[in-house]
């Protein structure tokens, strides 16, 4: 599709309405660069004194000589691969240049060079706030820096018609090979080689820096899994299993490649909209400088920034499971694109995330989904080769790019097939491998919110730079009341209305109401049923 519908920025001299609207225009799609500029006046006052400080000192290693991790690569590769349940690395980073990475010195290093910063209004809304219904502006961090703390200069520049104190800011999906292109050097200031995956740096992660309240709306990620670093400031993450897909009411509206929505604001639950989110098991931790998150493959997630400025900087680990993955986006892609773009475009649904250029063609589709077919069966063939050869030649480490919210390569070279499990036994029960998972001070369990607990933030796990559990503060009362441990599912007739469609005041099957196109989406490209066409598909392929 030729003209993609994203938020843009309001025209000079205009203001945005209450709520930042959408509007029709270029979308600024992953592979865009950031345009060069410059501008933006310092940052100064009580506000900002920690913005200023020096670089953060390295997180203290208890127990540990100088130099010396807790895990070695191999030992922090097999965790990583066969965990199942997300958790805090401690004390695995502390010699990582990145840690120097806070805003102050990212904002010298770009030297005036613009990025695209993503704004959403602080007032919580029962409805997510996708980034469909956000404004974006391009910004310098000095700007960005200013306008955050609060300062005269921001009368006028990109931030001039969005008060700071009523709308956050995020620079998110940052790709750290693009904007900081014209700097390799820069890539090796992030070794995940300590993790176990040789050859991987900078170049295969992605920057994130936002405001106080900058945040990510729930969804899970199709492909691989993830490895988090928070540089600056402090971030909480809501996490939910696999086992809760259902309990989240997954959405493809807004479309977007490797990215599965939630219907549901897990900051401000619609429960009489969307009352089996009870059921659903949170796990919520606040990450703080200097500790790596591992969220594993297919967990939901929800991220906020707390502090004034964070800075994060992330990898996603490619997996095996990703073949099978590609086939199950390019049947989504395929379906979402063919039933959309049927409709009447007056409708002014913003269907298209901001990160998809383009509605692609279905004859362009169909060629994706054929690629991805052949891709998942000359993998599957080099996986059998591997496996005859493994007792000899040992574990291969694939290191390819992480772009997460770009199409993926589906041409399957057999050197790019080689499983990242490969030279490890995974096949144990859960609770055998729990068993064999070294937990402890430098390695944290996420654990489920208890069902006592009486607010989100006496509920969230705390993790000191030395790996000791932590108090945290009582924060989002409102929130922690509505997550509740996974109960017995009582199987019944009740039916649901379509969300958008339920009064306020009415409850589901007193009336009937017509069904819109994202609700029959919704059922047809369900993740479960996607799943299964994907696999009947492969069947029929491999007969």
């Amino acid at each position: 599709m030729a003209g993609a519908e994203s938020s843009r920025p309001p025209a000079p001299g205009r203001c945005p309405p209450a709520r930042p609207g959408p509007q029709r225009g270029e979308a600024p799609g992953p592979a865009q660069r950031a345009r060069g500029a410059g501008g933006g006046g310092g940052c100064s006052g009580a506000r900002c004194a920690s913005l200023a400080a020096p670089p953060p000192a390295r997180p203290a290693q208890p127990n540990l000589r100088e130099g010396v991790k807790p895990f070695t690569p191999e030992k922090a590769q097999e965790i990583v691969m066969s965990l199942q349940q997300p958790a805090v690395f401690c004390n695995m980073v502390g010699d990582w240049p990145a840690l120097h990475w806070n805003v102050k010195y990212l904002s010298a290093v770009l030297d005036g060079k613009t990025i695209q910063f993503r704004l959403g209004l602080k007032t919580v809304d029962l409805v997510p706030q996708f980034e469909t219904r956000c404004s974006y502006v391009e910004a310098t961090l000095e700007e960005f820096l200013a306008w955050s703390c609060g300062q005269p200069s921001c009368l006028s520049g990109p931030f001039s018609c969005y008060d700071s104190s009523k709308y956050w800011a995020y620079a998110d999906y940052k790709y750290i090979a693009r904007i900081f292109e014209d700097k390799p050097e820069i890539f090796q200031d992030i070794r995940w080689s300590d993790f176990g995956f040789p050859g991987r740096s900078g170049k295969e992660s992605t920057l994130w820096i936002g405001s106080e309240g900058a945040n990510t709306p729930c969804h899970l990620d199709s492909y691989g899994c993830n490895l988090v670093l928070q540089v600056e400031g402090r971030k909480r993450w809501h996490l939910f299993p696999p086992g809760d897909t259902s309990f989240l009411y997954p959405t493809r509206i807004p479309y977007e490649e490797s990215s599965v929505f939630s219907k549901v604001n897990v900051a401000n639950p619609d429960l009489k909209r969307f009352p089996k989110f009870r059921n659903s098991t949170a796990h919520v931790v606040t990450l703080s400088p200097g500790q790596v998150l591992l969220v594993p493959r297919h967990w939901w997630h929800y991220v906020e920034s707390i502090d004034p400025i964070t800075v994060s900087i992330n990898s996603w680990i490619e997996l095996d499971a990703d073949h099978e993955a590609r086939v199950e986006e390019a049947i989504t892609r395929m379906l979402v694109c063919a039933i959309k773009s049927a409709e009447n475009p007056s409708d002014g649904d913003l269907w298209l995330n901001p990160t998809e250029v383009e509605a692609t063609s279905h004859e362009m589709n169909l060629q994706y989904l054929n690629q991805a077919v052949s891709a998942y069966f000359k993998c599957q063939k080099t996986s059998v080769s591997e496996e005859a050869h493994s007792s000899s030649t040992g574990a291969e480490q694939r290191t390819g790019a992480s772009c997460k919210r770009k199409r993926r390569e589906v041409g399957c070279e057999p050197d790019g097939c080689r499983l990242l499990t490969h030279g490890f036994d995974f096949s144990t029960s859960k609770a055998e491998e729990l068993q064999k998972i070294p937990f402890g001070p430098h390695l944290i369990q996420v654990l489920p919110q208890s069902q006592e607990t009486g607010s989100m933030g006496a509920g969230a796990v705390a993790v000191a730079s030395d790996g000791r559990d932590l108090p945290c503060e009582n924060e989002g009362e409102h929130i922690g009341k509505l997550h509740r441990r996974r109960k017995e599912l009582v199987m019944s007739n009740d039916c649901e209305m379509p969300a958008h469609q339920m009064d306020s005041d009415s409850s589901p099957c007193t009336s009937q109401t017509a069904l819109s196109t994202n609700d029959l989406l919704d059922c047809l490209v369900n993740p479960h049923v996607i799943n299964l066409v994907a696999r009947l598909l492969l069947e029929r392929t491999g007969v």
